[in-house]
C-alpha cells in the first residue's frame, strides 16, 4: 500500500477526528445501517461511547451529562425512524438551552427528496428538526464535515445555548477523503458583547437607591457559570436570592439569603412583589415561574438574559441582554456595597417560616417526610436527577440544592422518562459524585431497559422508584376537573 493510499480515510472518521478536536469526550447513541463508519471510526479512536437500547433515552442521557459537566454532549443516531426517535430529548434539550450536538445519518444524497422508497426515507428529514433546535445543516462532502462540526459546536456553545442537529448522508460518510488528519478544531462561541453602558448604570443607579433589592436567579444563571458572581453580588447588597425551578443549586438553599425555589406559596411570591427592586437574571419568567403568572411585581424590573426576545415578554423590564455572569460581573463593578443590619435575612426567614406553616396543615408529612430523608442522605455534591413525578413536583420546591449543575429536572417541556437516562448520563461527567434518579412508575417504564445500559457500561447511578401505580398527577387532576378518574 503506497502513502497515498495510507492517507484515505472515511468521511465517518473525520467526523471523529473533527468531535476529538474539539474536545468530546464521550458519544451517546444507538448505530444504524447508514452511520457505521463513525462506530468503525470510534472503534480506533479515543473517545468512550456509550450505546443505549433507544435514541430517546440516548438524549436524555447526553442531556444530562451536557447538563452537570456544562460543555456540550455528542449525540449520534440514525436516519428517519432513530432521528425522529430523538424529538423528545431534543425539546427539551431546546427548552432547557442544554448545550447538545445531534449527528444523524441521511440516505445517499442524490436520493434526498426523491421519494423512491428508500431505506429510512423521509421527505425532508432536516425540516422535521428546524423548528425544535436551534441551528440545522446537512454535510455534502467529508472535506466540509470539520468546517460544519466546528460550527455546530459554536452553535450550540453561544448564548443562549442549546441543540444543534447535523445531518450526514451514508455517501458522505463512507467516501474517502485524502485530507490529512483533523488535528485542531475551534468551536469557541464568540465573545458575548456587554449591554450598554448606560443601561448598565441605570441598573446600578437603581440597585444602588433600593431600599428592598431581591435577586431572582434562573438556568441562565448555571449555564453561564455565574454562581460565584450572584453570591457576590447578593452579599454586597445585602439581597435575598430566590431561584426558579431551572436555577435551583445556583444559590446554596441554607445561606441565609437563600429565599428558595417557592414558585407556587404565596408567601414566596409576596416576597418577590414587595422588592423595590427586583433582578431577574437567565429566566423567561414563564408560568411555571411565575405562579401561571400569578406574580404581580411592584417594583422595578431588572431582566437579564441572554436571549433578547425574552426581555419585557411576560413584564415591563429594564433590559440587560448578555451572558449571567458577563452582566453580573459588570454589575459588580458598579452597584455599592451596603452594611450588613440583618434586614435581608429577617425578611427571608419570615416568608420562610410562613411558608412552613401553611404546609404544616396540607397533610403532607409523607412527602416533606420522603424528601428530608434523601436529602439527609445526599452529600451535597451528589447529582440527583428528577422525573415528572409526583415526588418531583415537591422537590422543585422542598428538596434544597446546594451546588450548581446537580438538579437536573425536565421542566423546560414537562416530559416522562428523563430521569433514569440523565442520572447514568450524569455518571460520566461527575465519576467522583454519587447519583441519585427519581422516578414514578410511569415514567421508569420509559427507560426501564436502560438497566442493561447501566450494567453493561458499569454506570454507578441509584435508582429511587416511586410507585403510585398510577399517572399520579394525571389522576389527580382528572378527579378535580371531572370528578372521576380514568387516566
Amino acid at each position: 500500500m503506497d502513502a497515498v493510499e495510507m492517507q484515505k480515510r472515511l468521511g465517518g472518521h473525520v467526523v471523529v477526528e473533527t468531535l476529538e478536536a474539539l474536545g468530546a469526550g464521550v458519544v451517546f447513541g444507538l448505530p444504524g445501517t447508514h452511520v457505521l463508519p463513525i462506530w468503525e471510526a470510534l472503534r480506533e479512536s479515543g473517545l468512550r461511547y456509550v450505546g443505549f437500547r433507544t435514541e430517546l433515552n440516548a438524549g436524555f442521557a447526553a442531556d444530562g451529562y451536557a447538563r452537570v459537566s456544562g460543555e456540550p454532549a455528542v449525540l449520534v443516531v440514525s436516519t428517519g425512524p432513530g432521528a425522529l426517535i430523538t424529538l423528545g430529548a431534543l425539546m427539551e434539550a431546546q427548552s432547557a438551552h442544554v448545550p447538545l450536538v445531534a449527528l444523524a445519518g441521511q440516505i445517499p444524497t442524490d436520493l434526498i427528496g426523491q421519494g423512491r422508497g428508500y431505506l429510512h426515507e423521509l421527505r425532508n428529514q432536516r425540516a422535521s428538526f428546524e423548528h425544535v433546535v436551534k441551528w440545522t445543516a446537512t454535510a455534502d462532502s467529508p472535506e466540509v464535515l470539520p468546517k460544519l462540526l466546528a460550527e455546530a459546536w459554536r452553535q450550540a456553545r453561544t448564548p443562549p445555548t442549546g441543540p444543534v442537529f447535523l445531518e450526514i448522508p451514508v455517501d458522505v460518510l463512507r467516501g474517502e477523503t485524502s485530507r490529512p488528519p483533523v488535528e485542531d478544531a475551534d468551536g469557541a462561541p464568540p465573545p458575548s458583547p456587554l449591554p450598554p453602558a448606560d443601561d448598565l448604570n441605570e441598573a446600578a443607579r437603581l440597585l444602588g437607591g433600593a431600599g428592598r433589592p431581591l435577586l431572582w436567579a434562573g438556568g441562565g444563571v448555571l449555564r453561564a457559570g455565574a454562581s460565584a458572581e450572584l453570591m457576590t453580588l447578593a452579599e454586597r447588597m445585602r439581597a435575598p436570592v430566590a431561584t426558579t425551578y431551572m436555577g435551583k443549586g445556583s444559590f446554596p438553599e441554607d445561606h441565609p439569603l437563600a429565599a428558595g425555589s417557592f414558585c407556587d406559596e404565596g408567601p414566596f411570591r409576596e416576597l418577590l412583589a414587595d422588592a423595590d427592586v427586583l433582578v431577574c437574571v437567565g429566566t423567561e419568567l414563564g408560568a411555571e415561574t411565575t405562579g401561571h403568572y400569578a406574580l404581580e411585581p411592584r417594583g422595578r424590573l431588572i431582566h437579564i438574559d441572554a436571549a433578547e426576545e425574552r426581555i419585557g415578554a411576560t413584564y415591563p423590564a429594564l433590559g440587560l441582554v448578555g451572558d449571567a455572569r458577563e452582566v453580573l460581573g459588570a454589575l459588580l463593578e458598579r452597584v455599592p456595597a451596603r452594611e450588613p443590619d440583618g434586614e435581608a435575612e429577617a425578611r427571608v426567614r419570615q416568608t420562610l417560616a410562613r411558608i412552613e406553616e401553611g404546609l404544616g396543615g396540607q397533610g403532607r408529612d409523607l412527602e416533606r417526610g420522603l424528601l428530608a430523608t434523601i436529602r439527609a442522605a445526599l452529600p451535597r455534591d451528589a447529582v440527583h436527577a428528577w422525573d415528572m413525578t409526583m415526588l418531583a413536583y415537591w422537590a422543585a420546591a422542598h428538596f434544597p440544592a446546594f451546588e450548581p449543575r446537580r438538579y437536573l429536572y425536565p421542566l423546560g417541556s414537562g416530559t416522562l422518562g428523563y430521569a433514569w437516562p440523565a442520572a447514568l448520563g450524569a455518571t460520566l461527567a461527575t465519576p467522583g459524585s454519587p447519583t441519585l434518579a427519581v422516578a414514578g412508575d410511569g415514567g421508569f417504564l420509559y427507560g426501564v431497559q436502560e438497566l442493561a445500559t447501566a450494567r453493561q457500561y458499569d454506570l454507578p447511578a441509584t435508582l429511587l422508584l416511586v410507585d403510585d401505580s398510577a399517572y399520579g398527577i394525571l389522576r389527580k387532576h382528572q378527579q378535580n376537573t371531572f370528578g372521576e378518574t380514568y387516566a
